[in-house]
């Protein structure tokens, strides 16, 4: 059996991305990874969010490997978030 190892060492190379993640007026949680341009998901919990928005990281980096569509890719550092009061 013939391994596409280039493939195979894609999927198992560890990437972190962050998850920026908002409150809905039902409750509910956005969350949405600014590293992948449209990458976004929900969840009732923040843990069901979790679940979800790594599924949806797998899947958009999964149909850029397969070349189907180039997923922008942003040049971030993520430095924090701040709050301001005006």
């Amino acid at each position: 059996m013939l391994i596409n190892t280039s493939y195979y060492h894609h999927v198992t190379m560890a990437r972190k991305f962050h998850v920026l993640i908002e409150q809905d007026e039902d409750g509910g949680y956005i969350g949405k990874v600014p590293e992948l341009q449209g990458c976004l998901s929900q969840g009732d919990t923040l843990d069901e969010l979790m679940r979800n928005i790594k599924e949806a990281i797998e899947l958009c980096l999964e149909v850029e490997h397969e070349g189907k569509e180039k997923i922008s890719e942003e040049n971030i550092t993520f430095v924090g978030i701040q709050e301001i009061t005006i």
